[in-house]
């Protein structure tokens, strides 16, 4: 090969080789170029990728804090409603025990004026039952008054009945004297004529011997025990022996299981009469002679029926107590000399 080939063929060489570094070079800058750019890319898309991701992060963080806000105002609402709410519970609480509280107060009223009012309606009737202690006070005291008046004058008027009694009993008694003085005298004469015609034919006969109050058995039937105390009293002071029934019926049971000597009795009694009384006894032949003793206010009236039912002495209240004793003497003997 010549020097010119040679040359030619270095040259040839050398140009390649000088258009083979260029467009090596080229191709390594255009490989530089398109580095740079994929880097620039990359870092653009890394940046982009950062500032998405920053703004998804701002985002995050704005709806995050976004969120924050709307708990904290859910929170604040919440709070602020809790907050209305515990104040009007406890503005409804203070308007309840406002209400307790004016309830409580008009109950107290209430009941200081129902107390006030029964104080008033107490102390009313204190004053009436007061009033009406004094007027029955008074009027007792005029009821007394009065009974005392009335009593005396009862009294008196018992007492100008009493004299004027006495005196229709004295003169009672001089009249019943002397007709049992004419009856005796009348008795005496009949048993001394018929002694003068039997004493031929019988020895002459003792007189009876007269009985005694100690011996003498006096009934006294009324059913009034103030009367049957009294009288028995009275006949117990002179020796008499008592027994009392307390009405006609006790009388007529007594009487049928032992016979007393004589027998006072009042008129009125419930269950049988003195007149009842009476009239039973002189129908039955046991108690046909017993002798009786009718007491009572109203002697002129009954005389006459006392007289039909056989009662032997009618004495008008009020009596003498001496008179009463003589004609339980007079019946007693009268009937053991019988």
């Amino acid at each position: 090969m010549s020097i010119n080939e040679s040359l030619l063929l270095v040259a040839a060489v050398v140009i390649v080789s000088f258009f083979a570094l260029r467009a090596y070079k080229s191709r390594r800058s255009a490989d530089a170029q398109k580095a740079r750019e994929a880097t620039e890319e990359a870092a653009r898309a890394a940046a982009e990728d950062a500032k998405r991701a920053a703004a998804e992060r701002q985002a995050a963080e704005d709806a995050k804090r976004a969120a924050a806000e709307r708990q904290a105002a859910e929170d604040a609402k919440r709070a602020a409603a809790e907050r209305q709410a515990a104040e009007d519970a406890k503005r409804a609480a203070a308007e309840r025990q406002a209400a307790e509280d004016a309830k409580r107060a008009a109950a107290e009223r209430q009941a200081a004026e129902d107390a006030k009012r029964a104080a008033a309606e107490r102390q009313a009737a204190e004053d009436a039952k007061r009033a009406a202690a004094e007027r029955q006070a008074a009027e007792e005291a005029a009821q007394v008054e009065a009974d005392r008046k009335a009593v005396e004058e009862a009294l008196r008027a018992e007492e100008e009945e009493r004299l004027a009694v006495a005196e229709a009993i004295a003169r009672e008694t001089e009249r019943q004297a002397a007709e049992e003085s004419a009856r005796r005298d009348t008795e005496r004469k009949a048993a001394e004529e018929a002694q003068r015609l039997a004493a031929a034919s019988a020895p002459p006969v003792a007189p009876a011997k007269a009985k005694t109050p100690e011996e003498t058995v006096v009934m006294i039937a009324d059913d009034s025990k103030v009367v049957r105390v009294k009288t028995g009293r009275l006949l117990g002071t002179q020796r008499y022996q008592v027994v009392m029934a307390e009405d006609g019926l006790d009388a007529a049971q007594q009487i049928e299981a032992a016979l007393p000597d004589v027998l006072i009795t009042d008129v009125d009694m419930p269950g049988m009469s003195g007149l009842q009384l009476a009239r039973q006894l002189r129908a039955n032949a046991a108690t046909a002679r017993l002798p009786i003793i009718m007491v009572t206010s109203d002697s002129e009236q009954l005389r006459g029926e006392a007289d039909a039912a056989g009662v032997d002495v009618l004495l008008g209240k009020p009596y003498p107590e001496e008179q009463l004793i003589a004609h339980i003497q007079r019946l007693a003997n009268s009937q053991g000399s019988a």
